[in-house]
């Protein structure tokens, strides 16, 4: 099968729970189908990947308390380790993601945020710098010390913003690309208790929509990229009125228009359909909708825009829907067996 000639995507999973790893599989573009082509275990706990502009080098992190990351050649139908994988030197990381010529990794056990060096090879240097978060939140279990749990560039990519669930707030860095230093510039304060998880950003670069996972909310954020600063202009929930079923939200996502975005419901195991208004200063809970397994830990959108893929992880699945255009509804369209899945990635 010729690998630039098919599209491709790749499912991370927890190997300490029966996962494969690293699984690249093709997509039918037609369909949206899923087919497996190979997988590679030898990253313990790829829980989140990013791929490399190009394709042909993902990384991913290794969510374990030594944490590591590593990159993973998928030139080919099997994922192969592209070096050793590199110390994060911080604990837990659970997301990653690509900026200033680094991989940049959110840890969560140990609350902080670490730039790691992009080779020519697309192989990844010793850690260059790492950025300790400080503070807490009133949840007695969870939020008793920082948890970084997601990283990004913003859309200009002059930022890099990191959503920290143990201290309710996000914080935005500067990146510095020759030598890696991490540089808080400011931190923006949501609700107390409310343990954000997970950041989307509005098609237009001017607003974002910050997923609560300790409340079942979308925090709608307008984003000044000039100042690096967000505000918080409200909250609108995730789940209807009336739902008794303990709920942890895991991923948002926006649709390329700028019409609707889309949150996974762990727990209540939907995916909430939200319309967003013409300026994205407002969202509304439409519905909900069944995730088609059980524990849905990522929720992505396809590069047409058309499909929504859920990575089930306690029933073992990855699930694909078609969206509505017009109403941003998914309807499920089929799903392929994927133990421990924690992520799905595009190339």
């Amino acid at each position: 099968m010729g690998t630039d000639r098919v599209a491709r995507a790749f499912i991370g999973s927890f190997t300490t729970a029966g996962g494969r790893g690293v699984t690249a599989v093709a997509v039918d573009e037609e369909t949206g189908a899923l087919t497996p082509l190979g997988s590679s275990d030898a990253l313990v706990n790829p829980s989140f990947l990013v791929p490399a502009e190009g394709g042909a080098v993902l990384y991913a992190v290794g969510e374990n308390a030594d944490g590591t990351a590593a990159a993973f050649d998928v030139s080919g139908d099997v994922p192969r380790l592209l070096g050793e994988p590199v110390p994060v030197r911080g604990a837990g990381p659970t997301h990653l993601a690509l900026a200033a010529g680094h991989l940049v990794t959110a840890n969560y056990q140990s609350g902080s945020v670490t730039a790691l060096p992009v080779r020519p090879d697309g192989s990844l240097g010793p850690a260059a710098s790492v950025l300790a978060h400080h503070g807490s939140g009133p949840h007695p279990d969870r939020q008793r010390e920082p948890h970084a749990h997601q990283v990004l560039a913003d859309p200009s990519g002059r930022w890099v913003v990191s959503v920290d669930l143990g201290t309710d707030s996000v914080r935005v860095c500067a990146l510095d690309p020759e030598t890696g230093a991490l540089r808080l510039h400011s931190e923006t304060a949501l609700r107390p208790g409310t343990g954000p998880r997970h950041l989307a950003f509005h098609p237009a670069g001017r607003h974002a929509y910050v997923l609560n996972e300790l409340t079942p909310t979308l925090t709608v954020c307008r984003w000044d990229v000039e100042r690096g600063t967000l505000e918080p202009l409200h909250e609108e929930p995730v789940v209807e009125d009336g739902v008794t079923t303990t709920t942890y939200p895991s991923e948002v996502v926006v649709a390329l228009d700028g019409r609707h975005a889309w949150a996974a419901n762990r727990g209540h195991d939907s995916i909430a359909v939200l319309a967003l208004d013409a300026t994205g200063e407002k969202a509304r809970l439409v519905t909900t909708v069944d995730c088609g397994g059980q524990w849905p830990r990522d929720l992505t959108l396809d590069p047409s825009g058309r499909r929504l893929y859920a990575a089930n992880e306690r029933s073992g699945d990855v699930t694909w829907f078609d969206v509505d255009p017009a109403t941003g509804i998914p309807a499920r369209a089929g799903s392929i067996e994927a133990p421990a899945a924690s992520c799905v990635v595009f190339r």
